[in-house]
């Protein structure tokens, strides 16, 4: 009888856990038996493995043989075990050293011929091997761009089963790779086809776009069509900074759990922008599946922006759903084979028409919607929701002459993202030593301990709290805001100015 052991990753959500693969070859009736609670595709890697052995001229042992995945009560899903399996088997087989596969990771799904081919989740799962330190993770060359991101792991890319085997016998050894390998994407904080100066006859909107990109607030926008709502909200990556590097290693590590991470891009060093279509289901949004448990887009848009255009038509359960994970920044999806929690901090942009006719009463046109339509239609946005938004703002159709008299005042994605880098390099200077890098990321707790602006400078916002008008919820966003149009206008603190525009925004701007 002989055994051997390797290890490999198994991913839970965004997470890796290090697997244990052990195979034993012995006496009995010959035939393979995987156990550890392997999902579908796991079971058919048995069938997977023997043809990339035999088409590899490697022996396939006439023998019994027993693969186990430990902890048995982690369940396995994916193809990725495929690799760590055939090296288990061939070491217990005696083909290769047993002593060489016990320390590496092996991370790579097998051809029938013997080819290894990539895998989604591969970033997560070399993370989850670096906490062991020092450590070997072997994956496809695939992946290699990927794999190579996370600092102090010997990567060893391969691109079949012989190659590595030869590897394993001390052969020629498959170059490691080095980040410095690859070229990194280039960074562009403004899209060369996407700029703010596109956008004409909407200041205020513009300013709110500002404010939210040097904050990460939430905007809603309300208007008729055609006014410029989309286009805003499509500019406002354009407004933010490059990824900080550990929000990087995160953002990537979700798209490639989710399996859409860009080909020619290894890391995602800007903030994504995810805009669902209306017809999107709660799991698309977020976050689902009945058998693996995928990211949704509240997860897609993690340190970026989640655009939901014409949100009324959106079914109001999934509006409501957006709602936990606005205030903790992650997402929690339980389904029977467990729970899987995402990260989700991400600024919502809604955008909505005044009713379902959307005709602009203030060009003559006249509106069909009765008020009872009206209410019934915006009230999909359910006040909950609302009270966890920012910034509201109305923006109506632009006159030729606000037009042709707003064109001298518009300002490229360059001038105003150089103004927002400074806002946010002063805010992340206050927040030194906290966990918490934006002005919207500070609890109410700490808030109001710590970063409670003047008596004065909060009159307008204790009055409207006493009227009624302003929910304790709405109060900790209004100084959040406040704080942001102080580091935007270079000031130590939030004075009556700031706090009013910050109110007005809550309110909603016309």
């Amino acid at each position: 009888m002989a055994v051997a052991r390797t290890r490999s990753v198994a991913l839970v959500g965004v997470a890796g856990r290090t697997v244990e693969v052990e195979a034993d070859v012995g006496n009995g009736l010959a035939g393979i038996h995987l156990i550890g609670l392997p999902d579908t595709a796991l079971s058919e890697a048995r069938d997977r493995v023997r043809s990339a052995m035999v088409n590899s001229n490697y022996p396939w042992p006439d023998a019994r043989i027993i693969v186990s995945l430990f902890p048995a009560s982690l369940p396995k899903r994916g193809s990725q075990f495929d690799l760590a399996i055939a090296v288990a088997i061939l070491g217990a087989a005696g083909v290769v050293p047993a002593e060489r596969i016990a320390e590496p990771f092996f991370l790579g799904e097998l051809g029938l011929d013997g080819r290894i081919r990539a895998v989604r989740g591969v970033l997560p799962s070399v993370l989850g091997a670096a906490k062991h330190g020092d450590v070997t993770v072997v994956v496809p060359s695939g992946n290699s761009a990927e794999a190579v991101l996370v600092p102090d792991v010997k990567v060893i890319p391969v691109a079949d089963l012989r190659q590595l085997v030869e590897w394993l016998r001390k052969g020629d050894e498959p170059p490691s790779v080095e980040l410095e390998e690859y070229a990194e994407p280039p960074k562009s904080t403004v899209s060369p086809d996407v700029d703010l100066a596109d956008v004409v006859g909407q200041p205020v909107a513009r300013r709110a776009l500002e404010v939210c990109a040097a904050g990460g607030h939430n905007l809603w926008m309300l208007g008729p069509p055609g006014t410029g709502k989309t286009m805003l909200a499509e500019r406002l990556p354009t407004l933010l900074p490059d990824l900080e590097l550990d929000h990087a290693l995160e953002v990537t590590a979700i798209h490639s759990v989710a399996g859409v991470l860009p080909p020619n891009a290894p890391m995602m060093s800007r903030p994504p922008f995810v805009s669902p279509h209306h017809t999107a289901t709660s799991a698309a949004i977020i976050g689902g599946g009945s058998t693996i448990v995928r990211p949704g887009a509240v997860s897609l848009a993690h340190r970026g922006v989640l655009f939901m255009d014409e949100a009324p038509e959106f079914p109001r359960h999934v509006l409501d759903a957006l709602r936990q994970p606005l205030e903790s920044g992650r997402v929690t999806v339980s389904r029977s084979a467990g729970s899987v929690t995402f990260p989700a901090r991400f600024m919502l942009i809604l955008a909505a028409n005044p009713c379902p006719c959307a005709q602009a009463e203030d060009q003559g046109e006249t509106c069909k919607c009765s008020p009872t339509i009206r209410r019934r239609y915006l009230g999909r946005l359910s006040g909950p929701l609302l009270d966890r938004i920012d910034m509201k703002v109305t923006v109506a159709r632009s006159s030729r002459r606000e037009l042709l008299a707003d064109r001298q005042f518009v300002e490229t994605s360059k001038t105003v993202a150089e103004r927002v880098l400074v806002a946010r390099e002063r805010a992340a200077k206050r927040l030194a030593g906290t966990p918490w890098r934006s002005n919207a990321e500070v609890p109410s707790s700490v808030l109001h301990a710590d970063y409670r602006p003047s008596d004065e400078a909060m009159h307008p916002m204790t009055a409207c709290l006493d009227a009624g008008t302003l929910t304790a919820r709405g109060l900790d966003r209004v100084v959040r805001v406040a704080w942001t149009l102080a580091d935007l206008a270079d000031k130590d603190t939030p004075g009556e100015d700031e706090t009013n525009t910050a109110l007005g925004f809550w309110l909603g701007v016309r």
